[in-house]
């Protein structure tokens, strides 16, 4: 198994988090793991992606051209890597903001409303957590319990308080995601 991942939109979505998470978990499960995180220099607002590529064997180069997946959370993000998405490969994205929705008819596409379901949850920082929950439905290559784990590596521990809002929203996004396409 080798799954080469895009995460993008803007700075202060959770993107670079997101990644780390889902990095952390890899390695907690055993396997090798690369997380290449790319950012503007700006704080909030500016673009932000990071690569991270999960695998049973060694990781030969972390720079990647082609996505099996790409997780996309802005119209910028969407324009620039859904043509990197390999056939066959899955776009997962949220809807908020995006002013033309994906047109590949040649991959997996999803469609998770993040946004409005930490709105609905009254905590708009879980937005990141729902968007890796309804991943994980798709394609689960991390189990649940090492997820936590990933959290609790990732968060500072004066943030460990916060881990079950997070797992509440990992659930919460793998029984929204919605398949567009197959």
């Amino acid at each position: 198994m080798k799954e080469e991942i895009i995460i993008a939109g803007f700075g202060g979505q959770g993107v670079l988090s997101m990644g780390k998470i889902l990095a952390y978990s890899g390695i907690m499960q055993g396997q090798e793991v690369t997380w290449m995180p790319s950012y503007g220099p700006e704080m909030r607002g500016g673009t932000a992606n990071v690569t991270v590529i999960l695998s049973d064997e060694r990781i030969s180069s972390p720079i990647v051209h082609e996505f099996d997946t790409a997780i996309i959370l802005n119209q910028q993000s969407l324009d620039k890597f859904e043509p990197m998405v390999k056939r066959g490969g899955l776009l997962l994205y949220d809807p908020n903001g995006l002013t033309a929705p994906p047109t590949r008819t040649d991959i997996a596409v999803h469609r998770v409303a993040a946004t409005a379901e930490a709105a609905k949850m009254g905590n708009a920082k879980v937005f990141n957590m729902i968007v890796l929950g309804a991943f994980l439905k798709v394609k689960p290559l991390v189990k649940l319990e090492n997820v936590v784990k990933g959290l609790q590596k990732s968060l500072p521990e004066r943030a460990h308080k916060l881990i079950p809002a997070n797992e509440q929203a990992i659930l919460r996004g793998m029984e929204i995601a919605e398949a567009l396409s197959a």
